[in-house]
């Protein structure tokens, strides 16, 4: 009986994850998850509405930071896209020259910066998608590789990009600030970036592909005319940078990139960094001739705001709303016991915290639907079975943040039924009509998605984080398991 029970209280789970799987809008997928919930709740646990409601809206309340920020970043996502910053960034990497060998350690390394600057790996993943197939194309490089080079590197700013959303709203929920969970997991991400960059060029170099360069620049004016009609249609944003990459940008347009990312490591606050990019991409785009008035500029940020809050704001109020009746009828002890069973050490604990977010995003396949319903579990998990100082728990804190992003972001690159995939072969079949791409090709040759989501454990489990810089969790007897006291 206490099986069934507990079985019904996850079910709004499983409705949640076959809503998604079904390929219903999160907007329509989270309300119906929540109501239902609401109603387990009030069958399971005697939880009057009210209280479920009180539940409801405290979850809110943890992440409305996150939303205020994540406002600001589309503002300054858009500003990058519009203003010559993304493009300078696209044109500084195609400028090194570009052979059959290299354009997939090119376009990882592209995209990954590019993915920073804009914060999204979706707009990422469509302004290079045109720009390096048809490179590829031109210089008889393999396109499964170069697809997975451009889809890996996409992710990679989306899991530690200071404007991304899911950096963003990961963050919150676990309580702790953007700019240091950029700083913990910061030499990792890197690390895993240039590790994915050698597997593409030793790949390149095993299937013996050419070492004729091109100027990669001229690839934009050779895009077919039917290419800009499926941006125009899935990404118009897109479209302005492709249009800057080949009319050409000053080169000064990366410096408000390089800006935001020193502030970041120097620890300022996260919305002094943001600020720092929205004026200083303004002003150097002004002497560029990218940006107008000041009244255009007012105006791109009010839209920045409207597209944060048409959809990712409310879908994220949503789901957290969601987790948080969860949480008030305790849906997820039976798992929590079974994970402070498995564990003898923090560290073991940790790394089943990396195992569900994992789980949770193959069960609901959409990465932030996995982070605002799995990260509150993984938090409480945390919270209630480890003991240590402040400062120690919120490393593990940091970590837990890394967990639910990287799992999530990188995750979905391996799972062929996740959104995430869906999008990009949408994406990739539009652009590049010669090969019929499948979601199972994204698999294929995704270093950086193996790389990021095997290391994380592994790392976490054996202690080896140690040695990479700022990336290490306390040890024990400093932070210990309750059940060992």
């Amino acid at each position: 009986m206490n099986f069934l029970k507990a079985l019904f209280k996850f079910s709004p789970v499983f409705l949640l994850a076959g809503l998604m799987i079904a390929e219903y809008d999160a907007l329509i997928a989270a309300p119906i998850a929540a109501i239902y919930a609401f109603i387990v709740a009030g069958l399971t646990e005697k939880i009057k509405f009210q209280d479920s409601l009180n539940a409801a809206t405290k979850s809110v309340n943890n992440i409305l930071i996150a939303l205020f920020i994540l406002m600001f970043a589309y503002a300054m996502a858009s500003l990058f896209m519009s203003s010559g910053v993304g493009a300078s960034v696209v044109n500084i990497a195609l400028s090194m020259g570009v052979t059959g060998k290299t354009v997939a350690v090119v376009g990882v390394v592209c995209t990954g910066i590019l993915s920073v600057a804009t914060g999204t790996s979706w707009g990422t993943f469509a302004a290079c998608a045109p720009i390096f197939m048809w490179l590829s194309h031109i210089v008889d490089g393999n396109p499964y590789l170069t697809v997975c080079a451009i889809a890996g590197g996409a992710c990679f700013g989306d899991n530690i990009g200071l404007i991304s959303d899911t950096t963003i709203v990961s963050s919150g929920i676990q309580g702790v600030q953007v700019v240091d969970r950029i700083r913990h997991q910061g030499v990792w991400s890197v690390s895993c970036l240039v590790l994915a960059s050698i597997a593409f060029y030793i790949a390149g170099i095993v299937m013996d592909l050419p070492s004729a360069s091109v100027d990669g620049a001229a690839v934009v004016s050779q895009i077919p005319e039917n290419v800009w009609d499926v941006l125009e249609a899935e990404r118009p944003a897109a479209i302005p940078l492709l249009q800057q990459i080949a009319s050409g940008v000053p080169l000064y347009m990366v410096i408000p990139l390089v800006l935001v990312i020193l502030l970041a490591i120097l620890g300022l606050n996260t919305f002094i960094c943001i600020g720092s990019g929205l004026i200083s991409s303004y002003i150097l785009g002004t002497f560029a001739g990218t940006t107008g008035s000041i009244n255009d500029f007012l105006t791109q940020c009010m839209d920045g705001f409207s597209e944060a809050g048409s959809w990712v704001v409310v879908m994220m109020m949503w789901v957290a709303a969601f987790g948080g009746v969860m949480q008030e009828m305790n849906a997820f002890e039976p798992l929590a016991k079974f994970v402070v069973k498995c564990s003898r050490k923090v560290r073991h604990l940790m790394t089943w915290n990396a195992i569900l977010s994992l789980v949770g995003n193959m069960t609901l396949a959409d990465e932030m639907a996995q982070i605002v319903t799995i990260g509150p579990v993984i938090k409480d998990i945390l919270d209630e079975n480890v003991e240590g100082s402040e400062e120690d728990m919120y490393k593990l804190r940091l970590r837990n943040a890394t967990f639910g992003d990287a799992m999530g972001v990188f995750g979905s690159q391996l799972i062929p039924w996740h959104v995430y995939l869906a999008y990009y072969v949408g994406i990739a079949v539009g652009v590049y009509p010669l090969v019929e791409l499948q979601p199972l090709d994204f698999l294929k040759y995704n270093f950086m998605a193996y790389i990021a989501v095997i290391s994380l454990p592994i790392l976490t489990f054996t202690g080896f984080d140690r040695f990479i810089p700022l990336f290490r969790l306390p040890k024990e007897p400093d932070v210990r398991l309750k059940k060992k006291i």
